[in-house]
């Protein structure tokens, strides 16, 4: 049944390439543990070691406001079709913003729009493989384009007066740094 090792093996990472979505866990050291689902063409193995995603505008900002408090972070993958297996990833995880300067080595991994928030990069300390055998199964139908519309509508300004008015603090109050991060902060 369930296995660990300390990094993700060959086969892990051919699994991880054929998932459609993903879910990112994390916390800070009090207050809501915060899981997110994730897809379209946002995760990048970079070695089996580090896994890098890339973060695009949401209602919340919860995973980088925790990673400040608390860099743990959980990344599970499940299969929805084929054999069963959950996959999950833990380790130490950090955020990259635009003005970092890792952020241009990193973006250009994936396609980067104006909706693009952080990219986050996990450092794998245990990988844990479960048996999954009684996640349903599901068929996939294809991503949704309803946030590339959506940051259309706001363009570049309206996203990031978006980020001033919602993704600054967490439910809990912890701050985010996408203002000073992002070279936004107010004078």
């Amino acid at each position: 049944m369930g296995q660990t090792t300390k990094s993700l093996s060959e086969k892990h990472i051919a699994f991880i390439g054929e998932q459609k979505m993903y879910f990112v866990g994390t916390a800070a050291e009090s207050g809501k543990v915060n899981v997110s689902p994730k897809g379209g063409d946002s995760l990048r193995v970079m070695d089996n070691k580090t896994i890098a995603w890339l973060n695009q505008t949401g209602s919340g900002n919860e995973s980088a406001a925790h990673v400040l408090r608390d860099p743990r972070m959980t990344i599970m993958f499940c299969a929805f079709e084929g054999a069963p297996l959950i996959l999950r990833a833990y380790g130490q995880a950090r955020a990259l913003h635009r003005n970092d300067p890792e952020w241009e080595i990193f973006s250009a991994l994936f396609p980067i729009n104006f909706a693009s928030r952080q990219i986050f990069l996990l450092d794998i300390d245990l990988v844990q493989s479960s048996c999954g055998m009684s996640v349903p199964y599901f068929s996939y139908e294809g991503d949704r384009d309803d946030l590339d519309k959506w940051s259309d509508r706001q363009g570049e300004e309206g996203i990031q007066r978006y980020w001033l008015k919602k993704n600054q603090t967490s439910l809990d109050g912890f701050e985010s740094d996408i203002a000073k991060r992002t070279g936004l902060e107010e004078e």
